[in-house]
């Protein structure tokens, strides 16, 4: 049985290898530049045993930066150690500077110098050349890894080390130039050495500040915008504001959603946003919120109901009339049927408050308040002889009205309180649904005066195929 391995823990592995490994090779090529450096008396070649002396530090650092910042969250750091990284890259930021100007100190007081004597054998080249090859491979494979674990301070060690090629081909054109009769090739060399160093700690001072400031991810930014504005659901994106600590990019997003929507529909356009921004960004962790605006084509009748749902009451028979430039309203709200009526007409007058909100006082607005049946009914399919009866009834009245066809799958239950009766029918699917209703009521005022003690009639409309 194969055993599942958590990519969290084997990133965290592969950058802790990295950062041995870097700590070995620095370590290694700092005895061999300065054993050759003092060996030869170039200022070059030991500004470079310098440079990676600095480079064991900032290995160091690495290591012990990658190990703390795969802590999880706790009570003290609520977003993680990510930006411990960044603290290690910054460290490093200001070793290089410090080497540079050491350096370039040191090459201004001996390019004035004429007496001093470089013996550049093939030892101090092989020692250039094996480091040149080192440099080349571990920058290639630190910065592989920084991709693939989003590693500021493998990324920092990755553009170290690139750069340290560029430094040891410039001490071989110095000290080739020496050789060659030139001996301030060496000095030269120095300074430029001192320069490469300078760039690569403005390079990775700029990148390691912007992340300890919060600086948004700039190429992350219109990406994740677009995927939110994307969203079904959402309407518009109204902030977004997004922070990287370590290889995790965090952040929150305001989304504006439409206000008719049910809070189960806004909760699920959020976990859709989420799991878009994932795809694009894994790891990410962005905090999103919906907070609902009015649309411009919202009817009278949503603005109503949105309004009820607010208060989870239940209106229906919503009548609305514009009367001059007046608004006048009248609904049906259902009630509990034992509520006391003091009760009722409180909640009837806040409804109508909240209705004036909507719309302005200067509406006209009327409730009427209908008993509502609370409790679960128990019924049982009443006897065969009745429900032959009904549906006889149904076939016969709805034939009458002449707009109603096929009435079928007829069903009769006894409750307590009375029958409750189901049908289905088929109308022309060219009927307008105010005529379908019409005659659908019509039915039941003739059944309700034929059977008294039917307590609930619903009949449910299909349409029939012409052909």
């Amino acid at each position: 049985m194969s055993e599942t391995v958590d990519p969290s823990i084997d990133a965290t592995a592969r950058k802790t290898a990295a950062a041995k490994a870097s700590i070995a090779a620095s370590a290694a090529l700092t005895l061999a530049k300065l054993a050759a450096g003092l060996a030869s008396g170039s200022l070059a070649l030991m500004s470079e045993a310098g440079h990676s002396a600095a480079d064991v530090a900032a290995t160091v650092l690495t290591y012990f930066a990658v190990r703390q910042a795969e802590k999880p969250a706790d009570e003290k750091h609520h977003y993680g150690h990510g930006k411990v990284e960044s603290l290690a890259a910054l460290i490093e930021t200001g070793l290089l500077f410090g080497l540079a100007l050491v350096v370039a100190g040191q090459a201004a007081q001996r390019l004035g110098d004429s007496d001093i004597e470089i013996g550049a054998g093939w030892p101090v080249f092989a020692v250039l050349g094996l480091s040149i090859v080192v440099d080349f491979v571990r920058s290639r494979r630190l910065n592989a890894i920084a991709k693939e674990t989003q590693s500021d301070a493998l990324a920092a060690d990755a553009l170290h080390f690139a750069s340290d090629l560029v430094s040891s081909g410039l001490v071989i054109c110095g000290l080739a130039a020496t050789r060659l009769g030139f001996p301030q090739g060496d000095a030269l060399a120095a300074f430029g050495v001192a320069a490469f160093i300078a760039v690569a700690g403005f390079r990775l001072g700029s990148r390691t500040v912007a992340t300890l400031l919060d600086a948004a991810p700039q190429e992350l930014v219109p990406q994740i915008r677009e995927i939110l504005r994307a969203t079904p659901g959402v309407i518009a994106v109204e902030s977004l504001r997004l922070r990287t600590a370590g290889p995790k990019v965090m952040g929150e997003a305001v989304l504006r959603v439409a206000r008719t929507l049910p809070l189960e529909r806004a909760a699920r356009i959020k976990e859709e946003a989420n799991a878009a921004i994932l795809r694009a960004a894994p790891g990410a962790e962005i905090a999103l919120a919906a907070y609902p605006i009015a649309l411009d084509d919202e009817t009278v009748l949503e603005r109503i109901l949105l309004v009820a749902a607010r208060r989870r009451l239940q209106v229906h028979h919503i009548i609305a009339q514009l009367v001059g430039e007046r608004l006048s309203i009248t609904l049906d709200l259902e009630l509990d049927g034992a509520m006391s009526h003091g009760r009722a007409h409180a909640i009837a007058s806040d409804l109508e408050q909240a209705i004036r909100e909507e719309f302005g006082e200067a509406i006209e607005i009327e409730t009427h308040i209908e008993p509502s049946e609370p409790h679960l009914l128990t019924g049982q399919d009443a006897p065969p002889q009745t429900l032959d009866a009904i549906a006889d009834a149904l076939a016969r009245h709805a034939a009458e009205g002449g707009k109603m066809t096929h009435v079928h799958d007829v069903r009769a239950r006894e409750t307590q309180d009375g029958l409750v009766v189901n049908y289905h029918c088929c109308v022309d699917p060219a009927l307008s649904v105010d005529a379908t209703h019409a005659a659908v009521d019509e039915v039941e005022r003739a059944m309700r005066g034929e059977f008294p003690n039917i307590l609930r009639i619903a009949g449910h409309a299909e349409i029939y195929d012409h052909s």
